[in-house]
């Protein structure tokens, strides 16, 4: 559930998927990249935080990874694209090598949320808005169907 940004003038590294994301996409079993006991809501059943490592954890059920950005996020699409049930929220950095090779070579679909969204801080205030568009990667057909049923604004690409 945390993400790195390159603008982040306070140097704080995690950052919460707004809780109307994950609410429109239905109930998910595990949280791997959790802040833990100091979440604000639930994103999942289980979560796993620090000083959890997420990543080599067992990962049981529907997944949802908004990952840790920077040099490992892709390790966590690999690790989801392996589990292959689960949705992502990542950075729209379409052109990017990790990008390639774990999302277009092995998604089921991606969605483009319009505009950007706004993810927010430990504490559950809002946070400023981020320095790229965001972006749903689905590893299967059940979440890929979960997206298209939510009220989410945006564009749905099936790969």
């Amino acid at each position: 559930m945390t993400a790195n940004f390159n603008t982040n003038i306070a140097n704080n590294d995690e950052w919460l998927t707004p809780p109307w994301v994950v609410k429109e996409l239905g109930k998910f079993d595990l949280d791997p990249c959790s802040p833990g006991d100091r979440r604000p809501w639930d994103t999942a059943t289980i979560h796993y935080g620090l000083p959890d490592d997420g990543l080599s954890m067992p990962w049981v059920g529907r997944v949802w990874c908004n990952p840790p950005y920077g040099k490992l996020t892709f390790e966590w699409l690999s690790r989801l694209a392996e589990h292959g049930n689960g949705i992502a929220l990542v950075f729209a950095r379409t052109e990017t090598k990790g990008f390639h090779s774990e999302v277009w070579g092995k998604a089921h679909s991606v969605f483009f949320f319009k505009g950007r969204i706004k993810f927010h801080r430990v504490s559950g205030e809002r946070g400023d808005t981020p320095n790229a568009p965001s972006c749903l990667v689905s590893y299967s057909p059940e979440d890929t169907a979960a997206i298209q049923r939510s009220g989410l604004i945006g564009k749905l690409t099936v790969l």
